[in-house]
């Protein structure tokens, strides 16, 4: 098995949700994150003081799927998420050696 992890933009959330269900990939955990150093610093002013802001706002999905199901997922976001920015997105694949559902009771 292998875990699937996604940085992205929050307004990409519906598309990637959409894409997913077509491709029948229907478990995925949606996180809020902060995002640091893979954009440019934005000035920012509040009540006239000047403060440059570091953090961005982003999303992160995260996905386990059977080793099969792992190209299908990549493609599927990576199709998604495309804008044509340099920054637009992170996938990780990272193995996985167990699941265990503690209320089935099953691995």
């Amino acid at each position: 098995m292998k875990k699937i992890e996604a940085v992205v933009r929050p307004c990409k959330v519906d598309e990637i949700t959409e894409a997913l269900a077509k491709a029948r990939i229907r478990d995925l955990t949606f996180s809020e994150v902060e995002d640091y150093g893979h954009h440019p610093c934005r000035v920012e002013y509040y009540r006239g003081i000047e403060y440059v802001e570091e953090f961005r706002s982003e999303i992160k999905v995260e996905i386990v799927v059977e080793d099969e199901k792992v190209r299908v997922v990549t493609d599927t976001l990576s199709a998604a998420l495309q804008t044509g920015h340099l920054e637009d997105s992170q996938i990780t694949i990272l193995p996985l050696e167990a699941v265990f559902h503690r209320r089935a009771g099953v691995r």
